[in-house]
């Protein structure tokens, strides 16, 4: 089989490969008009998250048996299309879930000890205990929305602080011994930390908005290390200012590019220009799976289910 890779991976992807006897053709510059001139000549198609697979991309892929996405989220790719024709699809969640886990516990022991603030005062000679006094993990109620790989990976990372871990999610019978499966309402009820593993979806776009967080009875902490759509920017600075939200962690921003490799801005909105400003937001270029481990995990991994399928 001709496979054509359009991103940088571990070397370890190709070399599996090529131990299989699979051609490998590498193309990281060439546009996307120029690759949808040359796809029909590939029998595979590895990607990132260079540029979408979309229809009329798919249309010219006459010969295309399957695509595989090294790392999570499919939403790059027009996936019923892609079915339609036969099509298989990888992707490879399970080569950075341990990364985006001890990603989110980093992001929440900052955000709710004031990590962030009080090494900045110190590097400026001001020594504030009080005033950097934290909260424990242990105790609070921990409420994960989607419990897929990386809910699955968090609450495990969970396990020996002692809290209530609950997670919401749309398929049933999803919950396990690190984690009771439960409704929204309890949600609402009870949580005191909300962390988001729930891929990108029309049903996910803007899930978090000012209605959805206003349905919370307690103050929260946030942690978002999915997708930056999922979240309404302006809903959070509302609830950061009125304190319905005391601290966030975001991983992801609403106005990334679909590649994540940088944010799509002609103008700084209002309500970034908040987050970038306010000690109590954490911020990250969606490095959660982006360990130096899970980059020769994912690329493993979606060798590996190549090969299952094909080798």
């Amino acid at each position: 089989m001709k496979i054509l890779i359009l991103d940088q991976n571990h070397p370890i992807l190709i070399d599996k490969l090529k131990a299989y006897h699979f051609k490998i053709e590498q193309d990281y510059t060439s546009s996307k008009a120029e690759i949808e001139n040359k796809i029909a000549e590939y029998d595979g198609l590895i990607i990132r998250s260079r540029f979408t697979i979309d229809k009329v991309f798919i249309e010219q892929a006459e010969n295309l048996k399957f695509i595989g996405r090294v790392g999570a989220g499919m939403e790059n790719i027009d996936t019923a299309h892609a079915e339609s024709k036969n099509i298989l699809l990888f992707n490879a969640p399970e080569g950075n879930r341990d990364a985006v886990g001890e990603h989110c516990l980093g992001m929440l022991l900052s955000i709710m000890n004031n990590f962030r603030v009080a090494d900045a005062e110190v590097r400026n000679g001001i020594w504030q205990r009080e005033e950097n006094r934290g909260e424990e993990i242990m105790g609070k109620t921990v409420a994960l929305i989607g419990y897929g790989n990386m809910g699955k990976a968090f609450a495990k990372k969970l396990q020996g602080f002692d809290a209530n871990v609950i997670c919401y999610d749309i398929k049933d019978g999803v919950g396990d011994e690190n984690c009771r499966q439960t409704t929204m309402d309890e949600v609402y009820q009870t949580a005191d930390i909300l962390s988001l593993h729930i891929p990108q979806t029309p049903m996910t776009l803007g899930l978090v908005n000012e209605d959805y967080l206003a349905q919370f009875q307690k103050p929260i902490y946030l942690v978002n290390t999915a997708r930056g759509k999922s979240v309404v920017t302006t809903a959070l600075v509302k609830a950061l200012q009125s304190g319905k939200v005391k601290a966030a962690g975001l991983d992801v921003l609403e106005y990334e590019k679909t590649s994540f490799e940088q944010l799509h801005l002609e103008t700084l909105p209002k309500a970034l220009d908040y987050l970038l400003q306010s000690n109590r937001v954490l911020l990250t270029p969606h490095i959660a799976g982006w360990t130096h481990e899970s980059k020769i995990k994912l690329a493993e991994v979606i060798a590996n289910k190549i090969i299952q399928y094909f080798g």
